[in-house]
């Protein structure tokens, strides 16, 4: 693969191979440099010089067709370890990528002993900056991550997947109704579902990130009917870990004492953090939390408002949304897919509605509990609902009925 051991301010021509006779290409592939930006413009062939042991990245910029892209192994030095996956991040310009993109390349996901393709999908005009991350990647000289593709082209993106990571959509704007910020989003959603159906694997994971989360990732799957349904999942997460947090906070513990919070419905203000089921460590006992807080009128109220509205406060307070947490929480997700969810554990994630036990009506991405094993999730069932959750998941579904009968209208036009 073309990589960041070409000399500085020496030019690969666009469409070459590497030590060998060139061959046009209908689009370009750019070399990064160290210390430069990216090279396309005509010149000699760049010799490659032998990489030294500890320099282990290969990167391609691709703004075309697959095989745009030519391939040259720069790891021979690694050792034995598993083959490597490819995983696709999109929105890979934006600050949630910004902050997630480090922990996935240096192992906090997969594992230590995973290597890794990392695909950057951004829009034409992130392309600079994009070419930022791609320099910055390279600079953190992480001994797991074998190559860096970035590109603004989806059959480049999407190509054999094994992961992607769904993080870009259209953000709203300023005096935007909500069905014009779904309509925008149908448009991507369908694109991207459709390009997984064509050139991902069928196996693929498939995590949407992007708001209306929900809606977006049920667009996607529509989009992409060769890939099972089961494998797309959608971000509720981080109001997952914001409700843990929350009755960390309140009970003085630390938030690794907390577990089983559910977040139920749509990652939006309807949402539903139901604690009715969660459990606190006080002292080495494992304790209901409405035992342990002994405060029901904050359960039912404060605690929900503040998971509700936390990213408005975020947003408030910072000028901008939510991006470290939110990445951690993308990691804490995804790490569950691949590895599973600890013995006695649940977490919270946006599915396929289809065959759960809680009255969900079917065909919506819904944030259920669930427990992952051997890459698969599963409902938690049976768990009694009282008449306050069954109101306020009622409310959350409705929400997400509505969203869907409204994207699934622009679909068809898309």
């Amino acid at each position: 693969m073309l990589g960041d051991v070409v000399p500085r301010r020496q030019r690969l021509q666009a469409g070459q191979r590497v030590g060998g006779a060139g061959k046009d290409y209908k689009t370009q592939a750019a070399v990064h440099v160290r210390g430069g930006g990216a090279v396309g413009s005509p010149g000699p062939v760049a010799p490659l010089i032998p990489p030294a042991p500890r320099c282990r990245v290969a990167v391609i910029v691709a703004r075309g067709d697959p095989e745009a892209a030519p391939r040259q192994d720069l790891s021979p030095h690694l050792p034995a370890m598993s083959e490597p996956i490819r995983v696709l991040v999109t929105g890979a310009a934006g600050q949630i990528a910004y902050s997630l993109l480090y922990s996935i390349a240096k192992g906090d996901v997969f594992g230590k002993d995973q290597p890794l393709f990392l695909v950057l999908l951004d829009i034409t005009p992130m392309m600079t900056v994009l070419d930022g991350v791609v320099m910055e990647l390279q600079d953190c000289a992480l001994p797991l991550l074998r190559e860096v593709i970035a590109t603004d082209k989806e059959e480049v993106a999407f190509k054999d997947l094994d992961i992607a990571v769904l993080v870009g959509s259209m953000p709203r704007r300023e005096g935007m109704e909500r069905k014009d910020l779904l309509k925008a989003n149908v448009k991507i959603f369908k694109s991207q579902g459709t390009a997984l159906d064509k050139y991902a694997k069928k196996t693929v994971k498939v995590v949407v990130v992007g708001n209306p989360a929900n809606t977006n990732c049920l667009i996607a799957s529509k989009s992409a009917p060769s890939i099972p349904k089961e494998n797309f999942s959608c971000l509720t997460r981080l109001d997952h870990n914001r409700a843990k947090s929350q009755i960390a906070l309140r009970l003085g513990v630390s938030a690794n004492d907390v577990k089983n919070v559910i977040i139920w419905g749509n990652h939006s203000s309807t949402q539903y953090p139901d604690v009715n089921h969660a459990k606190v460590n006080l002292q080495g006992k494992e304790v209901g939390v409405y035992e342990a807080i002994k405060d029901d009128s904050w359960l039912k109220g404060d605690f929900i408002t503040t998971v509700q509205q936390r990213g408005g406060a975020v947003i408030k307070a910072r000028k901008l949304s939510s991006a470290m947490s939110a990445a951690k929480a993308i990691c804490d997700h995804v790490r569950d897919i691949w590895f599973g969810t600890p013995e006695g554990e649940f977490v919270s994630m946006g599915v396929i509605s289809d065959g759960n036990s809680y009255g969900v009506p079917e065909d919506l991405l819904y944030s259920f509990p669930v427990v992952i094993k051997d890459k698969t999730w599963k409902f938690v069932e049976g768990l009694p609902i009282n008449d306050f959750s069954r109101e306020k998941m009622d409310l959350t579904a409705k929400e997400l009925i509505e969203e869907k009968e409204t994207a699934v209208e622009f679909l068809s036009s898309a």
